[in-house]
């Protein structure tokens, strides 16, 4: 397999682990929403239930913002080569290894340390568009670009 691919597959599995996390959560509440019984303490029942569904609804965003996530990720074509740097890029930089995709933090493919970023992030769009020997200044750090795939 492939680097781009396994990258691919290691930002897939990424997003695997937080959605089954999320849908954990949400099923947790449902269930909590569902157990509760009303107590004489009509007020504090009013609370929690209103707490859990905010949990529930925030834990829903978190949900639609992983599947916005998946659509990017799903955009990538693993067998493009990129001749300047795009989403779905690996850039082989004089510093850092980048894989232009979604914010994954490092992963490692044959003893070499890869980060996936965000097309968003600021690093990546210092880094879009640029080609194989341009330089790129990023917090007082200057670095070449040495390869792009």
């Amino acid at each position: 397999m492939k680097t781009k691919q396994i990258l691919y597959k290691k930002c897939e599995a990424f997003l695997n682990r937080r959605f089954s996390v999320i849908q954990k959560t949400i099923d947790d509440i449902q269930g909590a929403l569902q157990s509760e019984t009303k107590s004489s303490a009509g007020d504090k029942h009013e609370t929690g239930r209103a707490m859990l569904q905010l949990e529930r609804e925030k834990a829903r965003q978190q949900l639609a913002e992983l599947q916005k996530l998946q659509e990017t990720l799903h955009k990538i074509d693993v067998e493009m080569e990129h001749q300047n740097v795009a989403l779905g890029s690996i850039v082989f930089t004089t510093k850092l290894n980048y894989f232009i995709a979604i914010s994954a933090g490092e992963i490692e493919v044959e003893n070499r340390k890869f980060y996936a970023i965000s097309a968003s992030t600021p690093i990546a769009k210092l880094l879009m568009s640029r080609q194989i020997g341009d330089a790129i200044k990023f917090r007082d750090i200057e670095f070449l670009i040495k390869a792009i795939k």
